[in-house]
């Protein structure tokens, strides 16, 4: 166990290959429009982010509900931060300084839980199938 690398803010676990950040914070609750949540971290939040919520991470966002509201996952620049939720539909979506939002009209619902992360410069949004890519 590795505790004592730099930031002590920021430390990181490693257990058999797998990489831990203890700076996450949970959040247990549905944030409403006009709550803003920022956090120099991750972010998992057990409930939706309704339009009108923000949320902003330096590090990752995990929702287990819908994002519905305005999520920034790796703000300050972190490219390989990424947003992942039961239901990622947000009014905008950035990662580090791309930002992206749905097309206009668009009607589809994903029935899967869905990843955004930056792909070969911009935001890309994939089904998530529990794999860890690097």
């Amino acid at each position: 166990m590795d505790r004592g690398r730099g930031n002590p803010q920021h430390r990181w676990l490693s257990f058999a290959g797998e990489t831990v950040d203890d700076n996450t914070i949970l959040i247990q609750r549905t944030l409403r429009s006009g709550q803003k949540v920022h956090y120099d971290g991750n972010i998992v939040i057990i409930g939706d982010i309704n339009p009108g919520a923000e949320v902003v991470a330096t590090g990752n966002i995990i929702v287990m509900g819908a994002v519905r509201g305005v999520v920034h996952a790796g703000a300050g620049g972190n490219e390989k931060a990424m947003v992942l939720a039961f239901r990622l539909e947000p009014t905008q979506l950035r990662i580090a300084g791309h930002i992206t939002r749905p097309p206009d009209g668009q009607s589809s619902k994903p029935e899967q839980p869905e990843v955004a992360r930056i792909k070969n410069g911009v935001v890309t949004i994939e089904i998530f199938n529990g794999e860890r890519q690097g």
